[in-house]
């Protein structure tokens, strides 16, 4: 079992790719369907989403801020 220290030293608070934060948190499945689930966690989790878009965060965009993967590791935890 990963401990949260090995969690953070795992998955620090940086810019990721939305392809590279979606095939860690579902690496078992494609890119295409991680993308999509992913997505699909953001959409439904209004809280989330809501204060994404407070960042400037667009659906379409392809790399996630720092700003925004503190968020969504708030929000989804670490992967």
């Amino acid at each position: 079992m990963r401990t949260d220290e090995t969690r953070y030293a795992e998955w620090p608070v940086r810019p990721y790719s939305k392809r590279e934060l979606a095939m860690a948190y579902a690496p078992e499945i494609s890119p295409v369907s991680a993308l999509n689930r992913l997505a699909e966690w953001i959409r439904y989790n209004e809280r989330l989403f809501r204060e994404l878009g407070d960042t400037g965060y667009r659906p379409r965009q392809r790399v996630f801020t720092s700003l925004q993967v503190e968020l969504i590791f708030r929000y989804l935890g670490r992967p």
